[in-house]
């Protein structure tokens, strides 16, 4: 969870550092599906007694709250219109 967690801020920043919208979108995508991915090892978690159920709860929602950001942010920027600023 914690590499999955990691690579969320990671592919984020990788993203942005490219400088090129469609790539950004594109990293926030591999961050919004790390997202699912720590859902997915949570279930796991709580199968096999590491953690309680309202640890899983607690951070079951975060990385749905995080998801959806990230999902709705992706959205925006798909829209934006770059040139609407003055941008080159």
């Amino acid at each position: 969870m914690q590499r999955a967690a990691g690579s969320v801020r990671d592919n984020t920043a990788e993203g942005f550092d490219d400088e090129s919208p469609n790539e950004f979108i594109r990293f926030l995508g591999y961050s919004q599906r790390s997202c699912s991915e720590i859902q997915s090892q949570l279930y796991r978690a709580i199968y096999c007694h590491y953690i309680s159920k309202d640890q899983f709860d607690t951070v079951f929602d975060l990385a749905a709250d995080c998801r959806k950001q990230i999902k709705g942010f992706r959205k925006y920027l798909r829209n934006y219109d770059a040139n609407q600023f003055g941008s080159p």
